[in-house]
């Protein structure tokens, strides 16, 4: 017979397997936390307490280091330094070296990340050295432990900037990924992805990823976030955008899930941003994660942040605010021993000063040996810019040989990268090109740079998106026109000048019919933008039904056309003349096709640019003026700049006065009220292919007219032009609906809109004009198919559009151009609407003669009693834009 043991050794015997099964669950802890900080923090805490309860210091010191990571991942360092801390004075008393060597390497993180990189290089050195003497260890955990600190050294490498490096140690651990806990696999792999799409090779970056994606959304969202992080980095630089930009929201959300500081996701975000040419979204993305790590005291990560709010300050032309975010980055990764990411900075430094045309032998050393470094790293994005950068500052230093071997090594690494990489390489080639003396080699890159930007900016899903896109090709344009002037011939830089604007409002497609692209939503395209659909405040007091916006989605964009010849701009022009500017190297140019086509000089484009602001500041100031002598002083500027205007851009064409013009302007010129600067018709164009297209558009039926709410003179306007057309449909408040107005529009020949207007310079595609529901922004526009055939806006700054680097504009009147819209008036200013109803009846009264909207325009002016501050508005102010 057996006998039973008695009562003691059974609950001994229990409390050891409790004992045993507590350390279990407090070494597993710490992946809670590392997966969701705010679920997991509660239950660390409790078992720190439970632990010190019972003077358990090994229990207590497992659950110290999960509690200590839920506060590094709210980034309070320093409390999670201090138990980290003593969690190592716990392990180490008691000869614990498995748990010396996690503490060893939870802490190594806490100190990278506040910029003490040496002293976490020596805990991982020391974590490596207790794992391989702890006699407390078995050797298949000994081994997971090694793994598991090796690949936190192939972590340091990637952080300092030595990628290649870093990719073979991520490869080398492929391998054991089955011996690695969930968090050390999903992070090899993710970071491994990124290597390797950062390389060019995002098919598999994007596997790697994805299958790390898979074991993080197990863990939870502050593991998720992250991963999610790095696929929508990858599918936007794939050029898969707009799944990319929805990767980026459900990060976002991930982030805010797991209660973790979001500088990271706000640094990477701003660089897709820029990517994408959204640059004022992009550096607010910056300055977000630079006021964050910086509250936080977190200098590891406010020294990435501040690199890239100098990037995008750079893109813009900022040069104080980008030299002072660099140089202090640049002394952060000094301090933090990262001489990858310092070479980054004093690059961006460098191109910086460059911005100021100021560089010397020693700036290119620097600027050389950095970009030497970058390439050696294997980083061959950053290397290709690097070069370029070197380049450029030993071209402005006059040193030929040395700006030759940097540009063409650009040239050269380009074509390993993407296609902004390929760019890059491209201009890289024309500057060599033209510093050389080959025009034609420079002209060469020049047109094979703007091929590959054409076929990126034809990917992208929004008119918006391609309009900023040009802007990486602006510098191309502006070489291969220099190149062409020299050469004389105007007809080729006609053809060039056609191919280098207006690219997204041509390459804007037809109407389609389908249901299921992507980017047809108002949802994705929001997300497309950047902006969130909270932020767009209404001041509407009851929210707009948005079916409008879904009922007909646009097809994916299509190819720009070929420029049209100068015998076919003649034969449409039937006796107009066409006037198209262009800006090189600080001066106006214009081709002036009548007969034959001839280049012109015209002069230097800041003497146009400073005029144009005097005269727009007296036009706002006329707009509504204070006094009689406000008015008259208001008044005399603006005659006096209208015809220094007249001189600085018309004169020097030599056209007759009395010859009707259509006019392409230039970058700022966009702004230039031109009818006031010319004695007969003028049409405003985007491009002359853009002009020529709204020739063709068939005549239609049907006049709507449309007041919207609020504005003293829209009923009175609309009740008179109701006299004009007796059939028209009228719709006032509160029929003058947005779907109301859209479906009465879609097909109409002239719809008449006399709406308050709202112009948003620094984003002009959330411009808009008020209806009754509400605001109709510019971008709402481009979601619909709502293009009558000629339509007049008689809205304060309705006829504003911002021009962007490129060649490009966006606003109402290029939205409406790109729906398919033939023709339309608007005003580049705030418009004085009661009396505007005068020139709106007489526009009117001559469109029923069958005139053109210039022809009719230039009529009304005629009509117009300019010796009231608010008649002379609007005889200045308003345009006409398109053939019809």
């Amino acid at each position: 017979m057996h006998s039973r043991p008695d009562r003691p050794v059974q609950d001994r015997s229990d409390s050891q397997e409790q004992r045993h099964a507590a350390l279990i669950r407090a070494r597993s802890l710490f992946d809670v936390v590392a997966a969701d900080p705010r679920a997991g923090a509660p239950r660390a805490a409790a078992l720190v307490e439970a632990a010190r309860a019972d003077a358990d210091a090994e229990l207590e010191a497992w659950a110290l280091r999960a509690l200590a990571w839920s506060y590094r991942a709210r980034w309070d360092h320093a409390e999670a330094e201090r138990l980290l801390s003593r969690a190592l004075r716990l392990g180490r008393r008691n000869g614990w070296g498995g748990l010396v060597a996690q503490v060893l390497v939870a802490r190594q993180a806490v100190r990278q990340e506040t910029g003490r990189v040496a002293a976490a290089r020596r805990d991982l050195d020391a974590a490596l050295e207790a794992v391989l003497h702890a006699q407390d260890v078995a050797a298949p955990e000994r081994l997971a432990v090694e793994i598991h600190i090796r690949l936190q050294r192939a972590t340091a490498d990637a952080n300092a900037g030595r990628r290649d490096r870093a990719e073979a140690r991520y490869r080398q651990l492929l391998p054991y990924r089955d011996r690695l806990t969930e968090t050390d696999r999903y992070k090899l792999l993710n970071n491994l992805g990124l290597m390797v799409a950062q390389r060019g090779a995002y098919a598999a970056g994007l596997r790697l990823v994805s299958e790390a994606a898979e074991i993080a959304e197990r863990l939870g969202p502050a593991a998720w976030a992250p991963v999610l992080q790095t696929r929508a980095w990858i599918l936007v630089q794939a050029g898969r955008l707009v799944p990319g930009m929805r990767e980026f929201e459900r990060a976002e959300r991930a982030y805010e899930a797991g209660d973790v500081p979001l500088a990271e996701y706000y640094a990477e975000y701003a660089d897709t941003l820029a990517d994408l040419r959204l640059l004022p979204e992009a550096s607010r993305a910056a300055d977000r994660a630079v006021d964050e790590c910086e509250r936080a005291g977190v200098p590891f990560i406010g020294a990435e942040a501040r690199l890239r709010a100098a990037q995008v300050r750079v893109l813009d032309g900022d040069q104080a605010g980008a030299l002072a975010h660099a140089e202090a980055a640049a002394r952060a990764f000094e301090a933090q021993r990262r001489t990858g990411w310092r070479d980054r900075a004093l690059l961006v430094a460098a191109e910086a000063r460059a911005l100021d045309a100021f560089a010397d032998a020693d700036e290119v050393e620097a600027a050389r040996r950095a970009a030497a470094r970058l390439q050696r790293s294997g980083n061959v994005p950053s290397a290709v810019q690097a070069h370029l950068v070197a380049g450029r500052v030993a071209l402005q230093a006059g040193l030929l040989p040395v700006a030759a071997r940097e540009l063409g090594a650009a040239r050269r690494l380009s074509q390993r990268g993407s296609v902004l990489t390929r760019i890059r390489g491209r201009l890289a080639g024309a500057l060599a090109g033209r510093a050389a003396g080959d025009p034609r080699a420079a002209l060469a890159d020049c047109r094979a740079g703007l091929r590959d930007l054409a076929a990126h900016r034809s990917s992208l899903p929004t008119m918006e998106l391609r309009a900023l896109a040009s802007g990486h090709g602006a510098e191309l344009g502006e070489i291969g026109l220099g190149v062409l002037l020299r050469d004389g011939r105007p007809a080729r830089v006609l053809d060039w000048m056609e191919r280098t604007r207006a690219a997204a409002l041509l390459g804007a497609p037809a109407p389609a019919t389908g249901q299921d692209d992507e980017a047809s939503t108002a949802e994705a395209v929001l997300e497309v933008s950047g902006v969130r659909a909270a932020e767009l405040a209404r001041p509407a007091a009851q929210p707009r039904d948005q079916q409008w916006l879904h009922e007909a989605p646009v097809s994916a964009p299509t190819l720009v056309p070929a420029p049209p010849t100068s015998s076919e701009l003649r034969a449409a022009l039937d006796g107009r003349v066409l006037v198209e500017y262009g800006r090189c190297e600080g001066r106006l140019v214009a081709v002036v096709l009548d007969r034959a086509p001839r280049l012109v000089d015209v002069g230097p484009e800041r003497v146009a640019v400073e005029h144009l602001r005097a005269l727009l500041f007296a036009l706002r100031r006329l707009a509504n003026p204070r006094s009689t002598a406000t008015a008259a002083a208001a008044r005399l500027s603006a005659e006096q700049r209208i015809r220094a205007l007249r001189r600085a851009l018309v004169e020097p064409l030599g056209v007759d006065p009395g010859r009707e013009l259509v006019v392409v302007p230039a970058g700022p010129l966009h702004g230039v009220p031109w009818s006031a600067l010319a004695d007969a018709p003028v049409a405003v164009a985007p491009s002359a292919g853009a002009w020529l297209r709204t020739t063709r558009a068939p005549v239609r039926d049907g006049v709507v007219l449309v007041a919207g709410p609020g504005l003293a003179g829209a009923h009175e306007e609309v009740a008179a032009l109701r006299e004009l057309h007796p059939g028209a449909v009228v719709l006032e408040p509160p029929e003058s609906a947005a779907m109301t107005v859209a479906r009465a529009s879609v097909r109409a020949d002239l719809t008449h809109l006399a709406a308050h207007g709202s112009a948003r310079a620094d984003n002009p595609m959330f411009s808009s004009v008020l209806l009754a529901d509400g605001p109709v922004t510019v971008q709402e526009l481009q979601q619909t198919t709502v293009a009558p055939r000629r339509l007049v806006l008689a809205s304060c700054h309705s006829g504003a559009d911002v021009a962007y680097a490129g060649g490009e504009t966006l606003g109402f009147v290029s939205a409406m151009l790109a729906q398919g819209t033939a023709g339309v008036v608007a005003s580049i200013a705030a418009v004085p609407d009661v009396e505007a109803v005068d020139l709106m009846v007489a526009l009117h009264t001559h469109l029923r003669r069958g005139l053109t909207m210039a022809r009719a325009l230039h009529a009304a002016r005629a009509q117009i009693d300019r010796g009231t501050p608010g008649g002379f508005v609007n005889w200045c102010t308003f345009s006409a834009h398109g053939a019809a």
